[in-house]
């Protein structure tokens, strides 16, 4: 049985209710949720996808809502900018979010919300991680990704998909499966008082639908147009985005409330300038804001993904410890943010734009135990051919390499920048193995 069309903002409400309603009467409920470092890709083709299957879901759905999770905590919303610039194109405010804190507390997690009642599928990842993953991976029923296989979702997955395939986002591939199911819901008419929940009877029951349908378009077209830089990059843009991409500008266009003031390039600028808007953030949060861990042989890697340049991080390092070199205060900044996540090897990737505006990468890797000192140095023997990898040198002229038995620390321009995360990690966790 399907879900009465409703708008997005609606839905979600709806969602987070049945949460608690699940929760206080040992109910089963459908999770979507997207990789624990919550980029835009990942929370918008978690709502992408619940929204649509909820709207549509197949005959033997386990339940007929699928409840949307972003992968951290509610604090976690304010470090992502460029979500909050979007979230008014979708007619969404940051409290209609479902995070992390609204699933019942982690440590009794198991004792209030029972394994078998839920189902989850993975969006943007395919392997559940950490402790939802210790908890719920044998309940995991679907996945739609664009990162390496993993190997850890059943092969038959039933009703729902398993596909796992190269794309520039994630949202592409959740906007191809869904398609037929947004077709058919955008057909069919309205239930009664439908409209009038716009605010505005004078609405007929095509021009909301259209309406709606261009709020979700916009939420789904950002995250694409974000990471395939508006489907301008050769190295990360496939059939895949393009066909999404026209298929959601095509939603939106079809609005008239919209369409008059839609411009896809502008509107490209308007989330990608707000993602690189970090400046008012502190270092901690920067590392945190775009960050992924695995854990491989008993040793622990985290990856931070950063969208300004490692001078930019230096800066902000010397800035808030008042005046130490910029060099201490940095690492030490690094060093305290691997401590308090327990890693035993840590990464930050940055990407930014040279001065002649060329796209640029660096790659910082720091082992800190003897046991990841070599699988540090294995990893840069194995991978500086593919990457691209060139020592990083300083303003000041200055090496920042260290090499001792116990702590290994280095930094490299990354000259192939194709290679973003999606890459560099695979390499690193095969260098663990």
């Amino acid at each position: 049985m399907s879900i009465p069309r409703r708008s997005l903002r609606t839905f979600l409400i709806t969602a987070k209710d049945a949460i608690r309603t699940a929760v206080d009467n040992s109910q089963k409920i459908t999770f979507v949720i997207g990789n624990e470092s919550a980029d835009l890709d990942s929370l918008t083709c978690s709502i992408l996808y619940a929204y649509l299957r909820s709207s549509c879901p197949p005959p033997h759905a386990f339940t007929p809502l699928f409840v949307p999770v972003a992968n951290i905590p509610a604090s976690g919303i304010q470090l992502r900018p460029e979500l909050l610039a979007l979230l008014p194109h979708a007619d969404i405010e940051e409290k209609h979010l479902i995070t992390l804190d609204d699933i019942p507390e982690l440590s009794s997690i198991k004792s209030r919300l029972r394994p078998e009642n839920t189902k989850w599928i993975l969006v943007d990842h395919n392997a559940l991680q950490g402790t939802l993953g210790s908890i719920y991976s044998e309940r995991v029923g679907g996945v739609i990704d664009h990162h390496d296989e993993e190997n850890k979702v059943s092969a038959d997955t039933a009703d729902e998909p398993r596909i796992i395939e190269k794309a520039g986002s994630c949202t592409s591939l959740v906007t191809e499966y869904c398609r037929g199911a947004w077709d058919a819901i955008s057909d069919t008419k309205l239930s009664s008082g439908a409209a009038h929940a716009q605010g505005d009877e004078a609405v007929g029951d095509g021009a909301v639908r259209t309406l709606w349908d261009a709020q979700v378009a916009q939420l789904g077209l950002a995250s694409i147009l974000i990471d395939t830089s508006n489907l301008q990059s050769k190295e990360k843009t496939t059939g895949h985005d393009v066909t999404a991409a026209e298929y959601l500008e095509a939603k939106i266009m079809a609005c008239t409330q919209v369409a008059g003031g839609f411009d896809r390039t502008k509107f490209y600028k308007e989330i990608d300038t707000a993602k690189k808007n970090i400046g008012g953030l502190k270092l901690q949060d920067i590392l945190r804001k775009d960050y992924k861990q695995w854990t491989e042989g008993g040793l622990k890697l985290g990856i931070s993904s950063v969208v300004k340049s490692l001078n930019f991080l230096q800066e902000k390092a010397q800035a808030e410890a008042n005046g130490r070199s910029t060099a201490d205060a940095f690492y030490s900044a690094v060093r305290e943010f691997a401590d308090e996540q327990e890693l035993d090897m840590y990464a930050i990737m940055t990407t930014s734009t040279s001065p002649e505006g060329n796209f640029q990468r660096e790659l910082l890797l720091w082992a800190f135990t003897a046991d990841t000192v070599a699988t540090a140095q294995k990893f840069e023997t194995n991978a500086t051919g593919e990457l691209g990898l060139e020592s990083w040198h300083g303003s000041d002229g200055r090496s920042h390499d260290e090499d001792s038995e116990k702590d290994w620390r280095k930094v490299w321009r990354q000259r192939s920048v194709q290679h973003s995360r999606k890459r560099v990690a695979p390499l690193l966790r095969e260098a663990m193995s």
